[in-house]
């Protein structure tokens, strides 16, 4: 390689990583705040990101003066549920529009993918109303009610279901197989770094979602962390040490699932099972 391209990839690499640092900067601005002690300033220029004294008595007064358990066990429960139930509608949705053949499916699957252009707050007012007309206000499936499928999930899925080779298929009829052991048995497992790319997606987006359990919630017993970190506001008087270890107690779940699930993003090759 000559000396002009290694600059090249030099200077590709540095752009990078400060592009990575300034996407960085925040969290790493959030930790070091969360380890401050009460007499280090965290408003300082230049600022001071690392503190000079760290110390874990901000996350154990937060966690102390807070139901941060029930916080905690709140956010788990609703992500754990919305993830379960938007996978099985989602795939049970996708696999018609993918591998089956009746009249009206393209269109139906146009009206689909169409209300990915409506937003949320559009259809917030109306659903709240049949939510509590449900009687369903305070409660976990009240939260999970407008995750239990989505547009986009059945688009990434049906999209997954459409690349599985037709000698899986076929080979499982052949076999005496059901349609929906078909499904279950042999779709689904072809289709598992999809599945997961779209749980992370719906975790992440039911774990951090503030303005519809803000709507819905009006007992604290079933407060999920985003609205628990927003009650530290009003309880501390904007003590941003306290706000900030209240934060990385909200985000650490979901970091941890992203690093230990990404390898399964992946592609994996659908026709493995396919004998020459």
């Amino acid at each position: 390689m000559s000396g002009e391209g290694k600059r090249g990839i030099i200077w590709m690499y540095v752009g990078l990583s400060a592009i990575a640092f300034m996407m960085l900067f925040p969290l790493i601005w959030l930790i070091g705040t969360s380890l401050k002690s009460p007499t280090e300033n965290i408003f300082s220029f230049p600022p001071q990101l690392l503190p000079s004294q760290p110390t874990l008595g901000n996350f154990i007064k937060v966690w102390q003066t807070n139901p941060f358990g029930k916080y905690l066990f709140n956010s788990t429960i609703v992500a754990i549920l919305t993830v379960s139930i938007n996978l099985f509608f989602c795939a049970l949705a996708a696999y018609p529009l993918a591998r089956l053949d009746f009249r009206g499916r393209d269109i139906m699957f146009a009206g689909i993918v169409s209300t990915i252009m409506i937003p949320f707050q559009i259809v917030m007012i109306p659903l709240y109303i049949l939510t509590v007309q449900l009687g369903l206000r305070n409660t976990y499936l009240g939260i999970i009610l407008p995750n239990l499928a989505s547009a986009f999930g059945i688009f990434l899925l049906r999209q997954a279901f459409q690349a599985v080779p037709k000698e899986l298929e076929e080979a499982a009829r052949i076999d005496g197989v059901g349609e929906l052991g078909l499904w279950w048995h042999i779709m689904l497992p072809a289709i598992r770094p999809a599945l997961v790319t779209l749980a992370i997606f719906v975790f992440i987006g039911s774990w951090s979602d503030f303005l519809w359990p803000l709507l819905i919630l009006d007992r604290p017993t079933y407060f999920t962390l985003p609205l628990g970190v927003a009650k530290l506001a009003g309880t501390f008087s904007l003590d941003w040490r306290l706000i900030a270890a209240g934060s990385i107690v909200s985000i650490a779940p979901v970091l941890l699932l992203f690093i230990f699930l990404q390898k399964y993003i992946v592609p994996t090759d659908t026709g493995s099972g396919v004998k020459g």
